[in-house]
């Protein structure tokens, strides 16, 4: 996709999340229904953006939480056929903050953008006292009309990171996110870019066909879990028996497994299974080793479950 803009037209996508939840009462930043108000009002309550050239687009409106793969395969498509517009300089799209990374990475590897495509989102309900959603939209826009600018991005309390490094690291706090080996990629700072690193790269995405061969409904099943103490591998014997196309395990450390899981693990794979070994650490990378299962890299547990899905998907 040419990264040549024409204009400064940005494209909003609204999915839902708190950024669109309401509580009954102003104080109340936990009781609040996700998903209430639609994306043009959340843009109007914006007075800066008032004259910016901005297209709204409600897509979804549902709690990040119930995230699910039709509607993944129904952002993808919306999302490139925007960016193949040459009058849009970038997109933004309004999530949940509990699953924004897993969409993010999602949309990184599908299509690699060589345009921005801006995740944002935020912690407190549209009514809270102190919401923090209308200046984090605010940035998104600054971040997808920035020259130069490409790939997925999240952008969420000043603060700029690439869906590949961008975790939620945080239950509560307005600052939630984090890029979890450090690499932040910059920050907004009063509607200006302070860059710090490098803008991803484009135009190495697997491409829409990769999610279009199967209907949502049939993409592999795959799971996550988790060593811990006493682990055994009664669950990956479970899921063997229900029927189960890949397994992320979230080990501990350096992506270690207790015996009795390793083995389960093992017999997993000789009855076709794919397996990655991925770390509950909050960062760091799985590092390769002689005889081990397949690491996922510096690949979180829900990132890693997401690579295992596309791959399945080819």
């Amino acid at each position: 996709m040419s990264s040549s803009n024409n204009s400064n037209l940005v494209v909003i996508l609204g999915t839902g999340g708190t950024i669109a939840g309401r509580a009954a009462q102003a104080s109340d930043n936990v009781g609040y229904k996700a998903a209430e108000l639609g994306v043009q009002q959340l843009l109007d309550a914006i007075p800066a953006l008032a004259g910016r050239p901005l297209e709204a687009e409600q897509l979804a409106q549902l709690d990040s939480k119930d995230m699910d793969f039709a509607t993944w395969q129904k952002l993808a498509r919306r999302v490139a056929e925007h960016l193949a517009r040459p009058e849009v300089a970038g997109l933004v799209i309004t999530h949940g903050t509990d699953t924004l990374e897993e969409t993010a990475f999602f949309l990184q590897r599908v299509l690699a953008p060589a345009k921005p495509v801006v995740l944002t989102a935020a912690m407190r309900p549209a009514t809270a006292l102190q919401t923090d959603g209308p200046q984090n939209l605010l940035d998104a826009v600054a971040v997808a009309v920035h020259p130069g600018a490409r790939g997925v991005l999240t952008v969420f309390a000043g603060a700029i990171h690439s869906a590949e490094q961008v975790r939620k690291v945080h239950s509560y706090k307005v600052e939630a996110f984090a890029s979890s080996d450090g690499a932040l990629l910059g920050l907004v700072e009063e509607g200006v870019l302070r860059l710090l690193g490098a803008w991803p790269a484009a135009g190495d995405g697997l491409g829409l066909a990769r999610i279009e061969a199967r209907a949502a409904t049939a993409w592999p099943r795959v799971q996550i879990l988790l060593n811990h103490v006493g682990a055994d591998g009664a669950l990956v014997r479970a899921l063997l028996a229900q029927g189960v196309d890949g397994l992320v395990v979230a080990g501990t450390g350096n992506g270690t497994l207790s015996h009795a899981l390793e083995a389960a693990l093992r017999e997993a794979r000789s009855a076709g299974v794919k397996v990655l070994r991925s770390t509950r650490c909050d960062a760091g990378p799985v590092m390769e080793s002689a005889g081990a299962l397949p690491s996922a890299g510096a690949l979180s547990p829900v990132k890693a479950r997401v690579q295992l899905l596309l791959d399945l998907l080819a």
